[in-house]
């Protein structure tokens, strides 16, 4: 459980994409219409936003790609410290909610990154619409909550009153919930003056949510999809949220919404994460099996929650790259929506390098720039970028497209590998991911790829 909230930016953390992918105007009237969620026996349907789309309801602010990579490697280095069983410093020493809450340590997490893929839920009797980011990397849901005791940062719509709702229950201190928080969050829960239990969820970039633990209503288009939604009610939410209500997590930890849906719905759920110039879905339920090809979920002692793979081999130009077969399984491996940049197993990124410098010779070569460091003048849709394949244990490929592989600066005049080296864990991050569905599995252990998702 140690690296839960190391990658709580799992869709948090930035999709980074080219910002010349859409333009910011480019929204059509009909792509701007609500997204319809589906709810039936079979599962849930939610449209995905990308955070720099013009179709998203909460746009994130535009922010310098130097700023989303800087975020990105704050991220993994506090899932770094996390696997060598240290805490980074706390943002802050205590918390006070007035006037019925007591003081709370906040203790450090994981970085949340810069913007995330959202999608509306509806909360509460009668219910509201509120416009969320989804974290396959975090437990504990949570929205912000008037009367915004500490602080609230600017969302889109109002913000949830708890004491609108005819069907909001507080959870107490002695509650079983109440006690799955340190599991959930990786930090300790609180007790109130009025019997309400606190929590904290708390991140390596020292943003964070603080408040009430509650149950109500969640809701789907117009059908209820759980009477006891068990979430956080936050009275302190600072940090890199963006215009977002709050968040809903899809770790593997009863506290998530997959873990309480699942008794209804099964343990699995699917998606794909969408380009700017689209929309992407998440499904939790069930799934096509036929269209998938697996790899086994990897059991880890690092985190019992998160997503563990085993990646065998990477392929070239249709060549395997020249390392060692330990080369791949001497680092741990997760698959994390949330991190933008893949981390590779340092022996491996390295051949991936020299491979796509070899490959690309005839391009003048371009400075590093922050964790990038094999990069190009030009662009990577003007480029002759190789085909490069990620394959996993079982045989299940990633076949990676040029906008996977590369990704392009904010000058429009460079374009670098969208790869970098790891530390203590290898992650495959969101740009390999984009358009590809995903399925995870959870019941039967395994996860599946299958191309052409979303676009």
């Amino acid at each position: 459980m140690g690296l839960l909230l190391l990658v709580t930016t799992s869709f948090l953390l930035t999709v980074a994409s080219s910002l010349r992918d859409v333009p910011r105007s480019s929204c059509s009237s009909k792509d701007k219409v609500d997204e319809l969620h589906h709810l039936n026996s079979s599962g849930i349907h939610f449209t995905l936003h990308h955070p720099r789309s013009p179709c998203s309801p909460a746009p994130f602010p535009t922010l310098s790609f130097s700023a989303i990579l800087s975020h990105d490697d704050a991220r993994v280095r506090s899932l770094a410290a996390r696997l060598r069983n240290t805490t980074l410093a706390p943002s802050r020493s205590s918390l006070i909610l007035h006037p019925d809450a007591a003081s709370i340590p906040l203790s450090s997490g994981t970085s949340v990154g810069v913007g995330n893929y959202v999608t509306r839920v509806g909360l509460g009797t009668p219910v509201k619409s509120y416009v969320m980011v989804v974290d396959t990397g975090s437990s504990l849901s949570w929205l912000q909550c008037s009367p915004c005791r500490v602080s609230c940062h600017s969302q889109v719509g109002a913000v949830f009153d708890p004491a609108a709702s005819a069907t909001y229950r507080s959870v107490s201190c002695s509650a079983p919930e109440c006690h799955g928080l340190l599991s959930a969050t990786l930090n300790p829960s609180s007790c109130s003056v009025a019997n309400v239990c606190i929590y904290q969820a708390s991140y390596g970039d020292t943003s964070f949510s603080v408040g009430y633990l509650g149950k109500d209503s969640l809701s789907l288009g117009s059908t209820r999809a759980l009477a006891d939604f068990v979430y956080g009610c936050g009275q302190d939410n600072e940090g890199l949220f963006g215009k977002s209500a709050g968040l809903i997590g899809l770790a593997r930890n009863k506290l998530s919404l997959l873990s309480q849906l699942g008794p209804r719905l099964g343990h699995s759920f699917s998606y794909c994460l969408p380009t700017m110039a689209s929309t992407g879905y998440l499904s939790i339920g069930s799934y096509n099996p036929a269209q998938f090809s697996y790899t086994p979920m990897v059991s880890s002692s690092l985190d019992d929650t998160l997503y563990f793979v085993r990646l065998t081999g990477v392929t070239v130009g249709g060549k395997n790259l020249p390392v060692r077969a330990s080369a791949y399984t001497g680092t741990p491996t997760i698959i994390d929506s949330g991190t933008v940049i893949t981390r590779l197993p340092p022996d491996v990124y390295a051949a991936l390098s020299n491979a796509i410098v070899a490959a690309l010779k005839r391009y003048k070569r371009a400075p590093a720039y922050s964790i990038l460091d094999t990069c190009f003048r030009g662009t990577a849709k003007a480029s002759a970028v190789p085909a490069v394949n990620m394959v996993f244990e079982g045989g299940a490929t990633l076949k990676l497209a040029p906008r996977n592989v590369m990704i392009d600066l904010d000058d429009a005049t460079t374009t670098c590998l969208a790869f970098a080296s790891a530390g203590r864990v290898a992650i495959i991050g969101n740009r390999q991911q984009q358009t590809f569905n995903v399925v995870y599995d959870v019941a039967k252990s395994r996860i599946g790829f299958a191309a052409g998702g979303c676009s």
